[in-house]
């Protein structure tokens, strides 16, 4: 047999293998219940279907998935951040305090950014530096940023922000695209080139999987991990801006309980809670099936607390479900 022959048998079978492997994925089955969501919801409602409520609907997940990307990173990594909204808060207050003393968008932007970053750093400090676990810091934290939002504002609320500070939450691009979703896309652009196409992607995988292992490997654990921190609280400044921009307005509150959806959102896209493996895709899909589901709720008029359960009963099954699964699949071998 030629080689010629044995080549053109081996490519055909090299492709078929990688074809069943992408449709046996976990972002296969996620795409697949995105598309049910979908009908689902275009049946349930007659004002599903309209462009300008589709356009709208973005709003549900995009400020949630700017974070969840970084948050894919930092968890892939084998930590967590649970102050991503309280770093929303905080920023939002910063950007609503310099906004009462006349500050422009350009620098409303830089504040919101720096504060983000702020608070990663903060955070990175004493998980990457004093060694202390990121869910104790992070949950310390969590009460500390809003806390200070709370200090800073009382029951009172910032607004009169500059006009075209709004363009971010409110704008549109090419007529029916939002702003916000433009920015959404970037962001996951970048970052799923920047986790599946770089050294530093390869790293994060590294380190989740056996930390001391990619120690001595050469890989600067620490370090890689206080940036995957900074880089959790730039995407909460990002997320803060395009949130503040859409509300107008600035109360200790907001995004309240977002860091639960965060979290949702990165582990039902496949992203192992306990790291090591995971992917950008399975977090876009993720986020379209979240923002489709509440989008669809909201227009049956489900009150916002049903939401909040249904999130929560979501997170704890979709950690559940696998290990259920590996369980059931022992004791058949077992059997």
């Amino acid at each position: 047999m030629s080689d010629t022959t044995m080549t053109a048998r081996y490519v055909p079978n090299r492709l078929n293998n990688r074809a069943h492997r992408v449709l046996r994925s976990w972002e296969a089955l996620l795409l697949v219940v995105a598309v049910g969501v979908f009908v689902l919801n275009s049946f349930a409602s007659p004002y599903f279907l309209n462009v300008w409520n589709l356009s709208d609907a973005t709003y549900n997940f995009t400020e949630k998935g700017m974070i969840a990307f970084a948050m894919a990173l930092l968890i892939i990594s084998g930590e967590i951040d649970l102050s991503v909204a309280s770093i929303i808060a905080l920023a939002s207050t910063a950007m609503g305090l310099a906004a009462q003393y006349g500050a422009g968008t350009p620098e409303l932007v830089m504040i919101g950014l720096t504060v983000g970053l702020l608070c990663g750093a903060f955070n990175a400090f004493f998980v990457t530096v004093l060694g202390l676990p990121s869910i104790v810091v992070t949950i310390g934290t969590m009460s500390l940023f809003r806390g200070i939002s709370y200090i800073v504002l009382g029951d009172g609320a910032y607004g009169g922000y500059p006009d075209s500070f709004a363009w971010f939450g409110q704008g549109y691009i090419y007529w029916v695209f939002t702003a916000e979703i433009a920015i959404f896309a970037v962001i996951a652009v970048i970052y799923g080139v920047v986790l599946h196409k770089t050294n530093f992607g390869r790293a994060v995988y590294a380190i989740g999987n056996n930390p001391t292992g990619a120690l001595f490997s050469g890989i600067r654990v620490q370090r890689v991990k206080f940036i995957l921190f900074l880089l959790t609280g730039l995407m909460s400044g990002v997320a803060a801006i395009c949130l503040t921009s859409r509300l107008g307005s600035t109360r200790p509150s907001i995004a309240a309980g977002m860091e639960l959806s965060v979290v949702t959102m990165v582990v039902l896209g496949g992203i192992n809670i306990l790291g090591g493996s995971g992917s950008i895709p399975g977090v876009v899909i993720a986020a379209f099936v979240m923002g489709l589901v509440t989008f669809g709720l909201g227009l049956l008029n489900v009150p916002g607390i049903v939401m909040s359960i249904f999130i929560g009963l979501l997170l704890i099954g979709v950690i559940a479900l696998p290990r259920l699964w590996l369980m059931i699949a022992a004791k058949k071998r077992s059997a």
